[in-house]
């Protein structure tokens, strides 16, 4: 009996031994591929290092000049296109390209997110209380009274006197001049003083004459207006708001050279005002449509106000229309047949109608916008800030006090939205049976979305199509450069170091 238990129990014993090195040798592989599964998976989301009070201060240092992108490619990498970026002590941001959050924030709980303090105080010296620096009453009075400028009549006459004026008269003649030497020009710096000048005649009914055939290097105004912003947009960028507020405190570095920069914008901006002011006084009725008399006669004479107002849509007007005409022909240049089927579009629709109907009627070049717009956006970035806890549509948890950051960058680049093809520029994706098809707005938030989409949006694109239009049907633009250029960001996109470009005409 001895015996035999003795060889049973070794029978059981090298079973077992059998069975459990079989079990090994079934499981460590299924482990092994488990674990690479998982660290493929965090691999793939590039989320960033954070640590203890540092947060991913060292990643975001490395990422600096590429944050967009960089942003970019975590957010599209992630599941729920979702995540927390640790940005400095006690700074949490959450980064999303998920359209049922940005509907959320946007639109759905709009009561809850707000600028915030963050953005305010940022921007206040610049843009003080003005429309894209408010919330609650004070923004939506300026609204109210802004959203009259945007009207069918008043966006008739911004392009057939305003834009075409600026176009015949300036943009077009600078253009032949450069065709005629054979020069190279910045074709970005040419917008930029384009939408300058437009925006100008709108919101002050003044105009600074930016653009012009003498094409002067500088002009005070509009110099010291491109310092502060490129210096208020420095302000997010820095590690702790307490760096800047400390070098404003001692008036000293790019501090004091942005409050020299703003004493100069506001110190015109109220000149202006003053002389809308006299007059108005002597009219018995409101014969300027600009925005500053509109803003005078609604009964609200604080200069400071009213300059904060101004100040805001010049903001607004100069540099995303500009941004996104910018890239708008970078694209085109690389894709001829683009260009001829916006050719082809021009030729038909400008035998028949006004320059206001012409460009309205532009549905091929409008959807070249769009995807133009998609992977370019001219603001790549926006945020707003919580009021009160919140859980988002995807399950993130939002705590009072957070910034939530939605990415029309990388909306644009999703692959599920947009297809296997996203990265290339194919203005079809907009058409069908030749009809334009918008996209939902929380999907392709470009102009922002909910109640506080933009008021502009209709005058942009008029404004975009109109010097397509202009420059198309006589130049060729040939860009020269050797690579793709940089897409970098201050409060706008641009593209780093210009955009030289030759200048052909066509009929050559």
């Amino acid at each position: 009996m001895i015996c035999s238990h003795t060889a049973s129990t070794k029978m059981d014993f090298n079973f077992n031994l059998s069975t459990s090195v079989l079990l090994c040798i079934l499981i460590l592989p299924l482990s092994l591929l488990i674990i690479l599964a998982k660290l493929k998976k965090t691999a793939s989301t590039k989320l960033p290092k954070s640590y203890p009070i540092l947060g991913s201060f060292f990643t975001i240092v490395k990422n600096k000049e590429r944050f967009v992108q960089w942003t970019s490619e975590i957010v599209t990498s992630t599941p729920n296109l979702t995540f927390l970026l640790h940005r400095s002590p006690g700074s949490r941001v959450v980064i999303t390209a998920n359209p049922a959050n940005v509907q959320h924030i946007l639109k759905n709980n709009f009561s809850n997110y707000e600028k915030g303090e963050f953005s305010k105080a940022g921007m206040r010296d610049f843009l003080g209380h003005g429309i894209f620096n408010s919330d609650g009453p004070t923004w939506k009075f300026q609204r109210q009274v802004a959203s009259h400028e945007f009207n069918t009549k008043s966006l008739r006459k911004f392009v057939e006197t305003v834009v075409d004026s600026e176009l015949s008269q300036r943009l077009i003649p600078i253009l032949r001049r450069a065709a005629a030497e054979h020069a190279v020009v910045d074709f970005q710096d040419i917008l930029q003083r384009f939408a300058f000048d437009n925006v100008c005649k709108i919101a002050f009914g003044y105009d600074p004459g930016y653009l012009s055939p003498s094409h002067p290097k500088e002009i005070n105004f509009a110099a010291a207006f491109e310092t502060a912003v490129k210096l208020s947009s420095e302000r997010f960028a820095s590690f702790t708001p307490l760096i800047w507020k400390i070098k404003r405190a001692f008036n000293v570095g790019s501090q004091k050279q942005l409050k020299i920069a703003v004493r100069e914008v506001r110190d015109f901006a109220k000149e202006i005002i003053r002389g809308k002011k006299q007059e108005l006084e002597q009219k018995s009725a409101l014969e300027s449509v600009d925005l500053l008399s509109r803003f005078l006669s609604s009964g609200h004479s604080d200069e400071d106000f009213i300059t904060d107002i101004v100040i805001s849509f010049i903001l607004a007007g100069r540099d995303t229309t500009s941004a996104a005409l910018t890239w708008f022909f970078w694209l085109l240049s690389d894709h001829a047949e683009v260009e001829d089927e916006i050719l082809r579009e021009i030729s038909e629709t400008s035998e028949t109608a006004s320059a206001y109907d012409e460009v309205k009627d532009m549905v091929y070049t409008h959807a070249s916008i769009c995807e133009s717009m998609r992977l370019y956006p001219p603001v790549p970035v926006d945020g707003r800030e919580a009021l009160s806890d919140d859980v988002l549509p995807d399950g993130t948890v939002v705590k009072k006090g957070m910034r939530v950051a939605y990415h029309p960058y990388a909306m644009g680049r999703v692959e599920k939205v947009w297809g296997k093809d996203w990265a290339e520029f194919r203005p079809a994706r907009w058409l069908e049976g030749g009809r334009f098809v918008n996209r939902d707005a929380f999907t392709y938030p470009v102009f922002q979305a909910g109640p506080r989409i933009c008021l502009g949006k209709e005058m942009a694109f008029l404004q975009m199509k109109r010097v397509i239009a202009g420059v198309l049907q006589h130049f060729r633009v040939v860009p020269e450069l050797e690579a793709e250029p940089v897409y970098i960001t201050d409060l706008t996109a641009k593209m780093k170091g210009g955009f030289p470009v030759r200048i052909q005409e066509r009929n050559s």
